[in-house]
């Protein structure tokens, strides 16, 4: 025993020597000087360059973005906690990922997570630090040369590169980071990447503004050919070189956000001008000899919008080396060929969210309505492309999800200021990330596996003669568990009637012989694994309300439109309003997709044969249900707000205190009605529950992380 206590004993002391030895070694070889200039990463014409252990080592970037909000907070509250941001990074660094990257300055706890992750951990984690311009300044000003712009940003920059070196003190000021800065990170932050996906109207008027204004010839930087925009980003760029050069003499790796809608690409058959008509060319920003690290380029990049993605003609008739259209490659290699420096994709990702804003028609990789398992095969794949095509390095759009995220085709239907709060599964913007946020403090109040234990000790709601139902709720959905005696799911149906507002509502369903004990503003129909759906009252449709009767964009029918009437419509969310391919000069009508479609499955994380995308389940006599907030007209449940009468209204919103839910068995093609409706309470809350949930999309980008691109 005593010579295995010794053994023991011995081994711990020699895995601590190595690792302290290997965190000595690292820090001590992990700068390199040049003309006293430090510099810790480096670029040539194409690939990314790390110094560790005195010797340069070509890294390819695999990395995530991290948001600054967490549930129940937006990003100016910075309400992440130093032991989350810990835990995170452990989390990433086990994912395989060499790299993260932020988009503006976050508060001390972040900063100092990260250098005491570091100092504990044989690998680093390495940080692209952005740089963030205010959206409210730009759109109101629409000139980046405008002084309150430049001083505003200037000032970030300043501050930014005394906070990477431990020596900042930034005053409170309500939505920015404030407080103490201590700890020197510089031996980790690998990049700078200044700036945010411009728009191309801030982009036009600078240049019509200033359109003299085209030189810059900095101490590190200078034009060549350049617009006054990108005139304005080169002396962004010299300036948070020279200010870090002079104060801490540390240079790093240098580069502008850009995005496709900015750049310098044709695309003659995209239908959205706005998506075509601004360029903002890196390019046309060189680097002195003074300036050691280099430049490099960056950009967001998605495989579903703009539209060019789906339309011009060239991508669309690409094949890739396995005979399949890709037009994501396609794009990728066309871009690659601009560029004199390394390019990094510091952007790319896939929404495993349940609504859907944009379709890639030749991919399906799609903006949502995509589950978290081809959520990582497809951030995989386009990883895959992105090192096939030369790039340095691809960065995950994103680490967390994100609740207070917002979505072109859903954000008519939401309450802004609340969104935070609760979490949409139809926005699909809220579900980019690899780590969800579940309701619940450990656990889901709920899982749609077809398990009925759960419901065991729920109070009864409604009940007939052969079934009864049961409701719950959380910050995502409501929840709805059905017995239903010799429930045959490939013959019978299941009907679930829904009043959620007092203010309209149908007695009946047009073309049977249904009928309800209340109006009635939603029904669920259970019919079989791929034909069951929820259906909105025509009058109550806010689909139908917004592109018809108020945007004009489809054909209206007046019966809808009819307050007491019978009829029930399926529920559509748009994807794309009417557009004109200006090439083919062919016009191409709205589209739009059955969101109201209920997938069949498990919705048990915890099981193998889990779909994120689930929203029933069937189980023999049992029937679970889940139903999004945002499908039951619900603005925001956390204040149990609906939508008020569109027509008298417009899209607003009204509170209620519970909602009515029934039942109807259909058998045999025979209706076996209940007259009762019960009544379901609802919660309000301000602080949401949740715990976190690493998706199998994560583990499927650290297989990914590990075989692409080396270690």
């Amino acid at each position: 025993m005593k010579k295995f206590l010794a053994v023991v004993i011995t081994l711990a002391i020699l895995s601590f020597s190595i690792w302290k030895f290997g965190y000595i070694v690292r820090n001590k070889f992990s700068v390199y000087r040049e003309d006293n200039i430090k510099f810790i990463t480096k670029v040539d014409t194409k690939d990314f360059y790390i110094y560790e252990l005195g010797k340069w080592k070509k890294s390819f970037i695999k990395g995530v973005n991290i948001g600054a909000a967490k549930p129940g907070s937006f990003p100016g509250e910075l309400a992440i906690t130093k032991e989350e941001y810990k835990r995170w990074f452990k989390y990433i660094s086990e994912m395989n990922a060499n790299s993260i990257r932020v988009y503006t300055i976050l508060k001390p706890d972040f900063y100092e997570a990260l250098y005491e992750y570091n100092k504990e951990s044989i690998k680093p984690l390495y940080l692209f630090q952005g740089i963030w311009i205010n959206e409210e300044d730009i759109a109101n000003i629409k000139n980046a040369e405008d002084p309150k712009i430049k001083k505003q940003v200037k000032t970030d920059i300043k501050a930014l590169v005394d906070i990477i070196h431990g020596k900042a003190e930034l005053p409170e000021r309500k939505g920015y980071a404030s407080g103490i800065y201590k700890k020197d990170i510089s031996d980790y932050v690998v990049g700078w990447i200044l700036g945010i996906e411009w728009d191309p109207e801030f982009v036009l008027n600078t240049n019509a503004i200033n359109k003299d204004n085209v030189s810059y010839d900095g101490k590190y930087l200078y034009t060549n050919n350049a617009s006054p925009f990108e005139k304005f980003l080169c002396e962004l760029g010299d300036y948070v070189i020279e200010y870090e050069s002079t104060t801490y003499k540390m240079q790093r790796p240098t580069s502008f956000t850009n995005w496709v809608t900015t750049d310098m690409l044709s695309h003659p058959n995209e239908p959205l001008s706005t998506e075509d008509i601004a360029v903002v060319n890196q390019e046309h920003i060189k680097s002195k000899s003074s300036f050691k690290p280099g430049l490099f380029a960056s950009y967001h990049i998605y495989p579903y919008y703009p539209d060019f993605m789906n339309y011009q003609h060239e991508y669309a008739q690409f094949k890739d080396p396995n005979g399949k259209s890709n037009t994501y490659r396609a794009y990728l290699k066309d871009l690659r060929k601009q560029h004199t420096t390394p390019v990094l994709v510091a952007e790319f990702g896939i929404p495993a969210s349940r609504g859907k804003a944009h379709e890639n028609i030749h991919m399906g990789f799609n903006q949502g309505y995509i589950d978290e398992k081809s959520q990582g095969e497809m951030n995989k794949f386009m990883l895959q492309n992105i090192y096939d095509e030369g790039y340095c390095g691809g960065i995950v759009f994103t680490w967390q999800d994100e609740w207070f995220k917002r979505t072109w085709n859903t954000m008519d239907f939401d309450i802004p200021e609340r969104r935070a709060y609760w979490s949409n599964p139809q926005t699909n913007e809220q579900e980019f990330g690899v780590l969800a946020f579940d309701p619940g403090n450990k656990d889901s109040v709920c899982y749609v596996d077809g398990k009925p234990d759960e419901w065991e000790n729920s109070k009864l709601l409604a009940k007939g003669s052969d079934f009864s139902v049961y409701a719950r709720q959380d910050e995502k959905y409501l929840y709805i568990y059905a017995k239903v005696d010799n429930f045959n799911l490939e013959k019978d149906k299941f009907i679930i009637p829904i009043d959620v507002t007092p203010s309209s509502g149908s007695l009946s369903l047009k073309d049977t012989d249904i009928s309800f004990q209340r109006p009635v503003d939603f029904i669920i129909n259970i019919d079989g694994k791929s034909n069951s759906r929820i259906m909105v009252h025509s009058y109550y449709d806010s689909f139908y309300y917004l592109y018809a009767k108020q945007l004009k964009k489809i054909d209206r029918n007046t019966a809808f439109e009819i307050k007491d009437n019978n009829i029930f419509n399926p529920m559509y969310l748009c994807l794309n309003k009417e557009q004109l391919l200006p090439q083919d000069k062919v016009v191409i009508p709205l589209s739009k997709y059955e969101t109201g479609r209920l997938t069949f499955g498990d919705g048990n994380p915890k099981h193998n044969a889990f779909n994120s995308l689930t929203d029933f389940n069937v189980n023999g006599d049992n029937i679970e249900i889940r139903i999004p907030w945002q499908l039951l007209n619900f603005m925001d449940p956390s204040t149990k707000s609906i939508m008020n009468d569109f027509y008298i209204y417009g899209i607003k919103a009204t509170k209620i205190d519970g909602i009515y839910l029934g039942g109807i068995h259909v058998s045999n093609n025979k209706a076996i009605n209940s007259n009762e409706m019960g009544y379901f309470s609802l919660s309000e809350w301000n602080n949401p529950s949740f715990h976190e949930r690493l998706k199998p999309s994560y583990y499927i980008l650290k297989e990914a992380f590990k075989d692409i691109g080396g270690q």
